[in-house]
C-alpha cells in the first residue's frame, strides 16, 4: 500500500503544474552531457514527448560543438576558438552544417518520433527560421577579430514554428542564414534564449553539466535554487559564477529582459531533468525569474 500510495503523491504533486502550464510554450536548450549517454539521451526524448503529451508545446534547440570538433579532427582540421566562440572558416561551416542538421538533429528527432509524438527538425535555412548576420570579436588585446562564418541573430520567423508547433515538435539546429543563403554557426543558447522571446514562451530550460547555480563555487552544498536576475547580476559583476556559465547567464537575461516568466538552469546528467524541474514542487536546479520578488 506503501509503494502505490508514493505513487499517487507524485502524480498529484504533477497536477498542478500540468494544469498550470497546458497550452503554454517551453524552449529547451538540449546539450552536454545529456547528448552523450545513452541512457540520458532515451530520457530526454521521453521527457519531451511527455510535455506534449499533456498539452505543452516544446521546441527544442540544440548544439553539438564536441561532435564538430570530434569530425574535424578526423578530418586534420584545426580547430580553434576566439573568446568561447568557434573560427569559422567555409570548410568548417561545412562540417559544423553536416554535424548538427545532418546527424545530431536527425538523432534527437527519430528519439522523440520514437514515443509516438511526430517531432521535425530544422535550421535557420528553413523557412528562413533564423536570420543571422556575421559578427566579430575582440581579442584579449582588444583588436577586433575576424572569425568566419559565426553569426548573430538579427530576425525569428516564428510563425515556421507556431505552424508547426501545433501538430509537430520542433527541433531547431543552431545555424542561422542571412539574405543571401549564407549560414552561420550560432551559439545554441542564444538561439534558445532568443526563440524563447520571439515565441512568448513561458519558460526557457537551459541543461548543463552541473547541478545550477552555485552561491559559492567551492561549495557544492551552496546551490541556490531560486533567485532573481538582479542577483543574477550582482554574481556576474562581483565574479562569483565561472567563465563558463557567463554565457548561460548571458542567455537567461536575454530571456527574462524579454519577458519570459522564468529561465531554468539545471542538470542533463540527472535522468528525467526537465520532468523533475517543471512538474515538482523543488525540482532538481535554479529557477530565475525576473522580478525582485521571485
Amino acid at each position: 500500500m506503501d509503494k502505490h500510495k508514493k505513487r499517487v503523491e507524485i502524480l498529484l504533486e504533477a497536477l498542478p503544474y500540468i494544469r498550470q502550464f497546458s497550452g503554454k510554450t517551453v524552449v529547451v536548450k538540449y546539450g552536454g552531457a545529456a547528448m552523450k549517454s545513452e541512457e540520458l539521451k532515451e530520457g530526454f526524448a521521453t521527457d519531451i514527448a511527455l510535455l506534449k503529451y499533456v498539452g505543452m508545446n516544446p521546441v527544442i534547440v540544440h548544439g553539438g560543438g564536441p561532435d564538430i570538433s570530434a569530425y574535424m579532427e578526423k578530418l586534420a582540421m584545426e580547430v580553434k576558438f576566439v573568446q568561447g566562440l568557434r573560427v569559422t572558416d567555409p570548410a568548417t561551416m561545412e562540417v559544423a552544417k553536416m554535424v548538427l542538421v545532418g546527424k545530431v538533429n536527425k538523432q534527437v528527432v527519430s528519439l522523440i518520433n520514437q514515443h509516438g509524438v511526430p517531432a521535425v527538425g530544422l535550421s535557420g535555412d528553413d523557412g528562413r527560421l533564423i536570420m543571422a548576420k556575421k559578427r566579430t570579436v575582440l581579442d584579449e588585446s582588444g583588436t577586433e577579430v575576424d572569425i568566419g562564418h559565426v553569426g548573430r541573430i538579427v530576425d525569428i520567423n516564428t510563425e515556421v514554428l507556431q505552424n508547426l508547433g501545433r501538430e509537430f515538435i520542433p527541433v531547431v539546429a543552431s545555424v542561422g542564414a542571412d539574405n543571401t543563403g549564407a549560414s552561420y554557426n550560432i551559439n545554441a543558447d542564444e538561439v534558445a534564449a532568443v526563440l524563447a522571446v520571439a515565441l512568448e514562451a513561458e519558460k526557457a530550460i537551459f541543461l548543463t553539466d552541473i547541478e545550477g547555480l552555485y552561491a559559492d563555487m567551492e561549495d557544492p552544498g551552496s546551490l541556490i535554487s531560486q533567485c532573481t536576475l538582479t542577483e543574477v547580476e550582482h554574481m556576474i559583476a562581483d565574479g562569483s559564477v565561472s567563465k563558463g556559465m557567463i554565457p548561460k547567464l548571458k542567455a537567461v537575461r536575454e530571456v527574462l529582459t524579454g519577458g519570459v516568466h522564468s529561465a531554468h538552469i539545471i542538470d542533463g546528467r540527472v535522468p528525467h531533468a526537465v520532468l523533475l524541474e517543471i512538474f515538482t514542487r523543488v525540482g532538481i536546479g535554479t529557477k530565475v525569474e525576473a522580478g525582485d520578488n521571485a
